[in-house]
């Protein structure tokens, strides 16, 4: 992303985080120690909390009424087990982008603990299961992915064991996804977890970073079908009451991966047309939450987090010239300082997974 891009949504962050909370200079925007500090902390405090607990798990008899710890040993924790899988990546990426960062002793400990080949194991052995075919499909499978990206290629001694010992449990999800694409004739475009286009990018981000060629290329092709013959998407429609993904930005924000530049601006200019004419006051402002302490009312403070980083991502891959990017930047902007400020509200049913979203959106355009 160009300065000015950063500058417009640091200034708006920078209002309302102390200064010691956030960092710019002369390229990028990025999370600074102490508040990278403050959200590992979030993930600290769940992923070896094992309840409250909401599972996807399908009995197949009386033998499989097992606890949470006993199912999943290493992704037990943050209520559900994609939250889980989420905040490890988020204390991985902590760890990379701030090596000196006070709470890397306790971090390192709660991977190393986790993340035991011992347990991966025992992860894999679910998934192999009977009745596992949906199991977190595809948003868990996504998050995994980008984990096993995080740790890809990462100089540091812990994070090679961390890699290797979680490498049948990647592999086994790259299988989930070869086996389910080919066979999935329509896209789900909803707001929440199994949205097609979002697990298609998480996991065309890991393809790519690996140069696994014919993973990416199933992905690629699977996204085009999906996708590049949409013309005026229903923006109009959202936010659904308990998204924390807008449908059609991150429909565009996989679209950007995929097509080259040329291509995928007449793609978005005929899937949102009504950016121009300011028909989408609804995706431009912030979603409305009215109550954090319920566990789907607070998706939409991950909603507004997701939907700044998409729109961040997709204005870096239109022309500088091009009139959508400051409209999409001023919207990061503003969804980045609403969402921000809520993220440690106290209350466990956002604080479980909201931190990971936030980082995600701070330090993906870092790279």
């Amino acid at each position: 992303m160009k300065l000015s891009a950063f500058l417009i949504i640091s200034l708006s962050i920078l209002s309302f985080l102390s200064a010691s909370e956030l960092e710019e200079d002369s390229d990028q925007l990025t999370l600074d120690q102490a508040t990278a500090s403050r959200f590992a902390q979030l993930a600290l405090n769940c992923v070896q909390k094992e309840y409250p607990n909401k599972t996807g798990h399908v009995m197949n008899d009386a033998s499989e009424v097992l606890t949470p710890s006993e199912m999943h040993p290493a992704f037990y924790g943050c209520f559900d087990w994609h939250s889980s899988v989420h905040g490890h990546w988020m204390l991985v990426r902590v760890l990379k982008l701030f090596p000196n960062l006070p709470k890397n002793a306790e971090i390192r400990k709660s991977l190393n603990e986790n993340l035991s080949a011992e347990n991966i194991l025992k992860e894999v052995e679910y998934y192999n299961q009977e009745g596992r075919k949906s199991f977190e499909r595809t948003y868990g499978w996504a998050w995994l992915l980008k984990l096993a990206e995080e740790l890809n290629g990462w100089n540091d001694s812990g994070g090679e064991i961390w890699r290797k010992n979680l490498s049948p449990l990647t592999n086994r999800i790259i299988k989930n996804y070869t086996d389910f694409l080919p066979k999935q004739t329509y896209p789900v475009r909803t707001g929440v977890h199994p949205n097609t286009a979002f697990g298609i990018s998480f996991a065309l981000d890991y393809a790519k970073k690996t140069n696994n060629i014919s993973f990416q290329d199933l992905l690629v092709k699977s996204s085009k079908t999906f996708y590049s013959n949409d013309i005026n998407g229903p923006a109009q429609w959202e936010p659904g009451g308990e998204d924390f993904l807008s449908p059609a930005l991150i429909e565009a924000d996989l679209m950007r991966r995929v097509l080259d530049q040329d291509d995928f601006v007449k793609w978005i200019h005929d899937f949102l047309p009504g950016f121009f004419d300011k028909e989408y006051p609804n995706l431009t402002n912030p979603a409305i939450v009215s109550d954090r302490d319920d566990p789907k009312g607070v998706h939409l403070d991950g909603l507004n987090l997701s939907r700044a980083w998409c729109m961040l991502g997709i204005s870096n891959a239109l022309p500088e010239d091009d009139p959508l990017r400051e409209i999409l930047l001023t919207a990061a902007n503003v969804h980045s300082k609403d969402a921000l400020s809520n993220v440690s509200s106290g209350n466990y049913e956002g604080e479980h997974w909201l931190a990971s979203f936030a980082v995600y959106m701070l330090s993906c355009q870092m790279e």
